[in-house]
């Protein structure tokens, strides 16, 4: 391949965590449930919002069926650029690769179950249509914490790059391992329904997402410049190739 295309390939990719980004805010606000309910709503409660709510939760759904393929260009060439930092593929551009790759299942598999709640409510007892409820967000915030390997990967590698030129910068690597440790409190909304740790709480919810979403923003624009200078040193190794006759 050429490298003008494979970088135009590449910047394109990178491009992919801005459509992610808009995607997942608008489907979010479409179905409103940008902000989770509390998991002390009452079953009656639960009926109520779903059938409120029910066309903006399917068009949610569509709009992340179409969004979430999105995140498997995104995710290679982040892996792509980890690899420069390597040498090739290794231990942190693979852990980044594998955990990506299924990031989208977290999305697809709790959606799956809402849409099926908000599809035909009128069919379903409250109490099914409650534990419904309760399975979607139980999967949505608890299964947040198992993308703690790719985020530090990726951060990880920031660090160990000693290049003069990092190709991940060294603030970024922070917010990644950051991100990665604000993760961890999703894994025990299995206990809480009221508190910090609750799907709607502080600690397992509200904070992780406002770090995502400031990640969200931060990471194509680090993938951008990353290309960027790796169209410069592929541009600076053809310069001093010596001409063979």
């Amino acid at each position: 391949m050429r490298k003008d295309l494979y970088l135009r390939l590449e910047r394109i990719s990178a491009w992919c965590g801005f459509v992610l980004l808009v995607g997942f805010v608008a489907a979010f606000s479409a179905g409103g449930i940008l902000t989770p309910m509390s998991p002390t709503k009452s079953p009656a409660d639960i009926v109520t919002f779903l059938h409120d709510h029910r066309t903006g939760i399917l068009w949610c759904v569509v709009l992340m069926v179409l969004t979430v393929p999105f995140e498997y260009p995104y995710v290679i060439v982040t892996s792509l650029q980890m690899r420069r930092v390597e040498g090739g593929w290794g231990l942190l551009s693979m852990i980044q690769l594998t955990t990506g790759v299924v990031a989208p299942l977290g999305f697809f598999f709790p959606l799956a179950i809402l849409a099926a709640a908000a599809y035909r409510p009128e069919i379903h007892s409250p109490d099914v249509l409650a534990a419904m409820s309760d399975t979607f967000w139980l999967m949505f915030v608890g299964n947040a914490c198992i993308f703690v390997l790719q985020v530090w990967s990726i951060g990880y590698a920031s660090f160990v790059d000693r290049r003069e030129r990092p190709v991940f910068p060294r603030w970024y690597g922070w917010l990644s391992m950051v991100l990665g440790v604000l993760l961890v409190p999703g894994a025990f909304v299995f206990l809480f329904k009221t508190g910090p740790l609750a799907w709607n709480g502080i600690l397992a919810n509200t904070i992780p997402m406002l770090t995502y979403f400031v990640w969200k923003i931060a990471t194509p624009v680090v993938l951008l410049r990353a290309v960027r200078s790796e169209e410069q040193e592929l541009a600076g190794t053809e310069a001093t190739a010596p001409v063979t006759v």
